[in-house]
């Protein structure tokens, strides 16, 4: 079991931050990602497509041989991994917004939380944003559109940067000093939100955290690849190709269209 790869999905390209982090801290692991893109955002989405479409996906890794699944999607984690669990033996990575490292760390008592609808409504968003952040002021803001221009390759557009001055506007005003992004797909903005926001304000993900836990979860079944064998990555979209292998950024990677 031990040199059989690590399944991540995502309901698009976000999940290649998740996947990026893991690769630098567990270089020996073989891994197959897929990209619900055709599906995405997963946010506007009911719980019970969201779970739907999270089955589909575990299932789909699980026939590919996985190991352990990496759910790399807050709104399919927030959604659906309690259900995934129940149903299944493999184990599972969840993510969710990384509140408690806001709150431990904002010195104004006031962060931003940027994140999809099907997120911010959730019962596990509640439960972690009331543990962590009974003393702090937090302003929630739905990130309408952003998932759709990054899987669109737009990015660095003019739309974006508009689309997050609006978004970043009540924050600011509220004096936060530090900003989780609660999807995956937002880590990619990282250098866009550096450009607009006061260069006190902290930007904060899971994905490191992530990793780590991967980590944790592999070596506690036994489950580490110690092994000398070959190392693959798979890449899988039903989305557009060249937004994957742009974000990659890799020169030789095995990257196949899915019709799923």
């Amino acid at each position: 079991m031990s040199s059989k790869p690590i399944g991540i999905f995502d309901s698009g390209v976000g999940g290649l931050s998740i996947w990026n982090e893991i690769h630098q801290l567990l270089p020996m692991e073989s891994t197959i990602y897929l990209s619900d893109s055709k599906h995405a955002p997963y946010g506007p989405k009911g719980q019970e497509v969201i779970t739907n479409l999270s089955i589909k996906n575990t299932e789909w890794l699980i026939n590919q041989g996985c190991k352990l699944i990496v759910v790399a999607c807050n709104t399919a984690t927030t959604n659906a991994i309690d259900i995934l669990r129940e149903k299944y033996a493999i184990p599972f990575i969840g993510i969710e917004p990384a509140i408690k490292p806001a709150a431990i760390q904002s010195k104004s008592k006031a962060i931003g939380i940027l994140a999809t609808k099907g997120t911010l409504s959730s019962r596990l968003f509640h439960k972690t944003s009331q543990l962590y952040s009974s003393d702090l002021l937090v302003v929630e803001q739905i990130g309408n559109g952003i998932v759709e221009l990054i899987e669109n390759g737009a990015l660095y557009s003019n739309e974006m940067k508009h689309l997050l001055q609006n978004y970043l506007e009540p924050m600011l005003e509220a004096e936060i000093d530090c900003l989780v992004l609660g999807c995956t797909h937002y880590h990619f903005l990282t250098p866009i939100l550096k450009e607009l926001l006061p260069e006190h304000v902290k930007i904060i993900d899971s994905g490191k955290a992530v990793a780590r836990q991967t980590m944790s979860v592999l070596e506690k079944n036994m489950l580490l690849n110690e092994k000398t064998t070959v190392k693959t990555n798979r890449f899988y979209t039903n989305g557009k190709e060249k937004v994957i292998a742009s974000l990659l950024k890799l020169e030789a990677v095995s990257l196949q269209k899915l019709e799923f």
